[in-house]
């Protein structure tokens, strides 16, 4: 790293003003000042038919209901949904409902890290739901971490994912009861 500022200047190269070191022989590589989204990296995963086995449960989530997939075979419960059964490899599966309340189980606060496009709401809170059957990380809307205790009474809501796709998404979320 050049650590003489006053040698630093800048040259014109394809009309564009680049800041140089000052005599380096280096190609110099340019970084947009906005870079989109890459798809591969986006969080909330497309939910159309076309694009997921799990369509489904995506349908389900829009329509107000959390569900997730039961062996017919085994009779085990899987989430997230699965197209086969990790415990016998039938991919005869059916959705069931799950319930919209649950406990906290273990919660945190994402205080840095977060996931691409979700770096403007940290610091968030996210929890360990116990739903009975089930047990999932979801975002806990609404709380500080200074407010929730392990076993707190939480339901689910449902939010718009707005994103970079020409589509509509879901995606859950918990908040604590009033």
């Amino acid at each position: 790293m050049n650590e003489h500022n006053d040698e630093n200047r800048t040259e014109r190269r394809g009309g564009t003003e680049i800041a140089t070191d000052g005599g380096s022989d280096r190609d110099v590589v340019e970084l947009p000042h906005q870079i989109e989204l890459p798809r591969l990296l986006d969080f909330y995963e497309l939910q159309t038919e076309e694009t997921t086995k799990i369509s489904e449960f995506y349908d389900n989530l829009a329509d107000g209901q959390l569900t997730t997939t039961r062996c017919t075979e085994c009779d085990e419960l899987h989430f997230p949904p699965r197209i086969v059964c990790p415990e016998c490899h039938s991919d005869d599966l059916e959705y069931v409902d799950l319930p919209h309340e649950g406990e906290l189980f273990a919660f945190s606060t994402v205080r840095a890290g977060a996931p691409m496009g979700m770096e403007d709401e940290v610091p968030f809170v996210l929890g360990i739901v116990d739903l009975g059957d089930v047990r999932l990380s979801a975002h806990v809307d609404n709380a500080e971490y200074e407010d929730l205790e392990i076993g707190d009474a939480v339901e689910m809501k449902i939010v718009e994912i707005d994103g970079p796709v020409d589509h509509e998404r879901v995606f859950y979320r918990f908040e604590p009861q009033e």
